[in-house]
């Protein structure tokens, strides 16, 4: 098994003289920054004018700065923005103020792996990618625990990119639970696999695949809602507890049955077949290609499919239902 890096292992103090610039204050700029100052580690926010995130970074005790002053003002630079805003913010606020020997830092490779941003060879450039949602960095963090993250050194000008690296885990919380190493390439390839043929496209399309042959049946909707995408949790959460072993332990036999005799009928080799067609348009830049083309045409596909997501049925029964969950509350999407 691959080393995994704890927290004693992770405190190099690379960064106890340094200043952190946290570029972006959304789910995952939130929690870098907020943990890392609550860590003991200097922070600055960089945003823009006028952002509404402002306000929320100061209150929260945070000095806050154009992203352009912050990335002056810093050691290291962490960019947690879009994916597809990076490059330009990268080339007007924070090239000019790469002095060698400063770090440029990313929770995802995607940029720095398809050459989007190309930074000059004097600096240190690492990644930590927490393997959670920001919201949960934070929560756990506040806990006392932390989610796992990866890490990878791109550039090591210095010589110290992997402690500072470390000493960055062990801010956010990640090293709590621990550090595995990787590379660029890898966590960006997987990553977008993951997200499209498991974890977002291929759930997402198999729920709304199972409530949709359930009500062409005849069936009730908030039925199939319940047993096609409201137990998903329940059934996940065990998965997270336990792997697929702890899950099956804890359903009936019946449904293991079901999950031994019918699962394979469902996931075929076709479908194997084309996650490989997927994962090959993944590493030829095929699908980080088609994405800046997407946002260059002002997001035209995009913004269709998200509406007409929002209006189908699964949706509108969903919101229904979860209004009647006393502990259930609708995130937030401001």
């Amino acid at each position: 098994m691959k080393k995994i890096y704890k927290a004693e292992e992770c405190r190099t103090h690379a960064l106890d003289d340094k200043t952190i610039a946290i570029i972006g204050y959304g789910s995952q700029g939130h929690a870098h920054a907020l943990n890392l100052h609550e860590s003991g580690f200097k922070v600055i926010v960089g945003l823009y004018e006028g952002s509404r995130s402002w306000p929320r970074a100061e209150a929260a005790g945070l000095e806050v700065a154009t992203a352009a002053d912050a990335a002056a003002k810093a050691d290291v630079i962490m960019i947690l923005i879009n994916d597809e805003k990076q490059p330009e913010l990268y080339e007007e606020s924070i090239k000019p103020h790469l002095k060698p020997g400063k770090a440029l830092a990313f929770a995802h490779g995607f940029n720095i792996h398809y050459g989007r941003i190309q930074p000059p060879a004097d600096i240190d450039v690492f990644m930590i990618a927490p393997k959670g949602p920001g919201h949960t960095v934070r929560s756990e963090y506040v806990t006392g625990r932390g989610v796992p993250a990866l890490f990878a050194i791109h550039q090591d000008y210095t010589g110290k990119a992997r402690d500072i690296a470390f000493d960055y885990g062990y801010g956010v919380g990640g090293a709590r639970a621990g550090l595995l190493g990787t590379s660029f390439r890898e966590e960006t390839e997987t990553d977008l696999f993951g997200e499209q043929c498991v974890l977002c496209g291929g759930v997402s399309e198999l729920m709304k695949a199972g409530f949709e042959v359930l009500v062409e049946a005849g069936y009730d909707p908030e039925n199939a809602y319940y047993e096609c995408l409201h137990e998903m949790k329940l059934i996940i959460d065990m998965v997270a507890e336990g792997g697929l072993t702890r899950m099956r332990y804890s359903i009936s036999d019946t449904a293991e049955y079901g999950d031994y005799r019918i699962g394979r009928r469902i996931i075929t080799d076709e479908t194997k077949d084309e996650m490989r067609k997927i994962l090959r348009e993944i590493q030829e830049g095929t699908f980080a290609r088609d994405w800046v083309l997407e946002n260059q045409a002002g997001r035209p596909e995009f913004l269709s499919r998200r509406r007409l997501e929002t209006e189908h049925q699964i949706e509108k029964v969903g919101k229904e239902l979860r209004a009647l969950m006393s502990w259930n509350k609708e995130i937030d999407e401001d």
